[in-house]
């Protein structure tokens, strides 16, 4: 292969040629620069030296012995550093910075911000950063069904629901039925896994089982008509957008949670409100 196609990946290359300010490496017709700071004391010709290969801030390949936080399909957790007019800058280990492009980003990234990103080559032959990474994620977990499983949002979409990357690597999806409270893309989350696909896909829901939910959402609940002074201006028959609007929980949910205080007596229905005893 050449030099080229080996962007973005870890590779042992010949030393070919030595000079004042680095050492060659690869074949006298396709090599690259090692600059001397990098490479090793006592080098010869004929040597061999793992490097990885990108661009320079002038688009020409070079070699580095460091070791970048992504490579090649690989898919990691970089931090945001900058943004600029064609996307954002990541922090990847190296001298040069990691571009972001706006059009590979699942939702609008600020420095300081971390996102699950891969590596891909675009068309002008540059190492770039991309958020989309569905079809890099592995569908050969070890969860089964009620396990607990931590990972990160990578993008939210309004048909179907919270893409999740179990523990960076894994395939899951929070279902749009079981979506709760606010969250955006970058952020941790832990989840229960609710399902395993055939295909090796997670189904997750950051939800307890209804029993046990039923009790946290009850709680959280009376604290939030309290907050609010005491009542809320609808009832349980309201419309499942208002009541998720305002809650952050599902009709079905919301129903449960004011059947537990009411029957524990700390609620009570009007025909206009529900308010605290």
């Amino acid at each position: 292969m050449t030099l080229e196609q080996n962007l973005g990946k870890r590779v042992s290359l010949m030393a070919v040629k030595i000079v004042e300010f680095g050492v060659y490496l690869g074949t006298a017709e396709d090599k690259v620069l090692l600059p001397k700071k990098q490479a090793p004391e006592r080098i010869e010709i004929g040597d061999p030296v793992e490097v990885f290969l990108y661009k320079d801030s002038k688009d020409r390949i070079i070699a580095t012995t460091k070791e970048p936080y992504l490579t090649a399909g690989q898919i990691k957790t970089l931090k945001v550093l900058d943004t600029c007019r064609i996307g954002a800058f990541l922090d990847w280990g190296l001298e040069k910075d990691l571009l972001l492009p706006f059009r590979e980003q699942t939702a609008k990234v600020n420095p300081g911000d971390e996102c699950l990103v891969g590596l891909y080559v675009d068309k002008s032959g540059r190492l770039c950063a991309t958020m989309k990474v569905y079809e890099k994620l592995r569908k050969d977990s070890p969860y089964q069904k009620d396990d607990k499983v931590q990972g990160i949002i990578y993008e939210m979409s309004d048909n179907f629901g919270w893409f999740v990357a179990v523990d960076d690597i894994y395939c899951g999806l929070i279902p749009k039925r079981e979506i709760y409270g606010s969250h955006k893309v970058g952020d941790r989350i832990e989840a229960r896994v609710t399902g395993v696909k055939p295909d090796g896909k997670l189904d997750l829901s950051i939800r307890e089982k209804a029993f046990i939910q039923m009790d946290v959402d009850a709680e959280r609940l009376l604290a939030d008509i309290k907050k609010r002074g005491g009542a809320y201006p609808f009832t349980d028959k309201a419309d499942a957008e208002l009541i998720k609007r305002e809650t952050g929980l599902s009709k079905n949910a919301f129903k449960r949670a004011v059947g537990r205080l009411l029957k524990t007596g700390k609620l009570e229905i009007t025909d206009t409100q529900i308010r605290v005893k």
